[in-house]
């Protein structure tokens, strides 16, 4: 794998050297040719306007050249994997979906390596050479190896290695991942201390005796409150191998409603609005948990098709979640236009807060300028927004494809099925084994497959790290790093229990901006887990990854501007607060 990554790095740093050189040359040919007519008619005025614009270009090329020594110089991530991939030669232990398999789930190995192959080739040739199983495609394989002009790269931002396929903390995450299922119809109101829901008080007991189980917790216990709240794993510092995971719960996660005021509030767009309600699934909407049907979908089959509620409401259960991550749409876009936006009071539909800007804004104390589309404005934050997301999804895919290559629940499903019905000998811990998880699900859906809530089950890549994680990441660093994180959001609400096609308001603790950004990127993280399709440390990691990504692009953002400006200050998920 290190070989595999010098080689990139190497490549990449002599395309740029090659395109550094060669754009000099030919910038200064066109810059001596313009100069050479021009001084043949107006030697004078010519001399003023290739000054001009020289002012400009030569400003530009110095920053990117300096943006792009800074970036070479962060080092090379260790990002060691977990040895699933070399531990197991049936490749049990790693991603194999949309590859043929047996009978059994194991995949064809000659796929694999055609699969191995292109990723090490890096060839575009080769990857159109992988032989798949069924009709559906990889997905963005080649993304990770394009060269960034913003931000530092995928291999330079170091994530820990996931729980191995035989371990207790991968058991652990199992057991989190079948109760989600469990309970996808189960209306958020029901996640409180006081509840009175049978099942969620089973499943928070049942979670508290696994030792190796990493959500959060309140007074390091498990809780209603805590059930399927957002966490964020970086690498220990004081780890230099890169191998030691670091959990912690983000402020604000655990306070308030379950789902973020950013979810529930129309978002204004001009004079008009998009409202907060979702197209959603109905109840029974649980796939994969026929063998044959799930066979065919690791095999990258035509799944079946979702049925949905012809009414539509804001975001009230656990299924209500996994479909808003399912096709996520303009969650962190819509957050900016709420913080950034004003109520107005003759309009009742209107639900911009006007949060301050960061106080490090150039334009907060300044009498005659304000932001704009250019710079330190909401249009600049929403172009942000969307080059980050590209930015943060090629960082995720080079984990992905070309670091760990990890297997998703749904394969992990099968495995814990064929040791149970077909006698196999997976490596699969007693504690999910053992676990009342497993027993309600083979009970309730006759097999013991993980119930999915997307017909389909995962995309056509590896589990590790999240790429909606990663794009959670580096949505809610950026919209930190614009607005004041302290801001108080007036008039909160929270779905109606008795008609979530209604809110009403929420008057217990008070929700801040920062608060609430981290707890809409935990959201749509473990929405997807909801959905069936992610680990925990997916998403976890995978919301750390993007916060860097963040960073490394207001970094170079920073070099450009005129403005008198001493950096964006924000708080990262762990609470660290850095000025950038």
């Amino acid at each position: 794998m290190d070989q595999r990554k010098s080689k990139l790095i190497v490549s990449a740093a002599s395309r740029r050297s090659f395109l550094l050189h060669t754009g000099i040359f030919t910038a200064s040919s066109v810059v001596a040719g313009a100069v050479g007519l021009k001084f043949s008619a107006e030697k004078g005025q010519a001399q003023e306007k290739v000054s001009s614009v020289n002012k400009f270009t030569e400003k530009a090329y110095r920053i990117r050249v300096a943006a792009a020594e800074a970036n070479r110089q962060v080092p090379i991530a260790p990002n060691p994997t977990n040895g699933d991939e070399e531990r197991y030669p049936n490749k049990i232990g790693s991603d194999t979906k949309g590859l043929p398999h047996n009978k059994l789930g194991e995949v064809d190995l000659k796929a694999y390596d055609s699969l191995t192959k292109a990723v090490t080739t890096q060839d575009h040739d080769d990857f159109e050479k992988v032989i798949l199983g069924g009709t559906r495609k990889l997905v963005n394989a080649q993304g990770p190896l394009a060269a960034s002009l913003e931000g530092c790269h995928g291999v330079q931002v170091a994530v820990p290695p996931p729980p191995t396929l035989a371990s207790s903390e991968r058991a652990a995450e199992a057991v989190e991942i079948y109760w989600q299922a469990l309970l996808r119809d189960v209306p958020f109101h029901k996640l409180q201390n006081n509840t009175d829901d049978p099942l969620v008080l089973v499943a928070v007991e049942e979670l508290n005796k696994l030792a190796t189980f990493k959500g959060p917790k309140q007074n390091g216990r498990v809780t209603p409150q805590s059930l399927f709240r957002g966490t964020v794993t970086y690498v220990d510092q004081n780890d230099k191998s890169g191998r030691t995971a670091k959990h912690v719960t983000p402020s604000g996660v655990l306070i308030g409603p379950h789902i973020s005021q950013f979810a529930l509030l129309n978002i204004p767009w001009g004079v008009q609005f998009i409202p907060p309600v979702i197209r959603t699934a109905l109840p029974g909407n649980d796939f994969l948990t026929d063998y044959e049907e799930w066979l065919n979908v690791q095999n990258g089959g035509t799944p079946k098709a979702i049925k949905y509620d012809p009414v539509r409401r804001y975001v009230s259960t656990i299924r209500d979640l996994s479909e808003f991550s399912h096709a996520p749409g303009a969650a962190f876009s819509g957050a900016a236009l709420i913080l950034g936006s004003s109520r107005k009071a003759n309009d009742p539909l209107s639900s911009g807060i006007d949060a301050p800007f960061n106080s490090g804004n150039p334009f907060v104390k300044s009498k005659t300028q304000q932001g704009g589309n250019g710079s330190f404005g909401l249009g600049h934050l929403e172009a942000l927004l969307y080059l980050g997301r590209s930015r943060a999804i090629r960082a995720a895919y080079w984990q992905k494809f070309y670091v760990h290559r990890t297997l998703r629940p749904e394969a992990y499903g099968g495995l814990i099925h064929n040791n149970i019905i077909n006698k196999t000998k997976n490596p699969i811990h007693g504690d999910i084994l053992n676990s009342q998880a497993l027993a309600q699900s083979f009970s309730k859906f006759g097999s013991y497959l993980l119930p999915h809530g997307y017909p389909e089950g995962s995309p056509i890549h590896s589990s590790y790290v999240g790429g909606a994680a990663a794009i959670a990441g580096v949505s809610a660093t950026l919209l930190k790093a614009y607005f004041d994180e302290d801001f108080v959001i007036p008039n909160p609400v929270v779905p109606d229990p008795n008609d979530p096609t209604k809110v009403i308001p929420y008057t217990e603790e008070s929700l801040t901006v920062g608060g609430e950004l981290n707890k809409l990127a935990a959201n749509y993280t473990l929405g997807r887990g909801h959905g069936g399709i992610h680990w925990r440390t997916d998403g976890s990691a995978g919301l750390a990854l993007g916060e860097e990504i963040a960073i490394s692009i207001l970094k170079d953002e920073r070099l450009g501007y005129n403005e008198k400006f001493n950096g964006f200050t924000l708080t990262k998920f762990n609470g660290t607060k850095v000025t950038v």
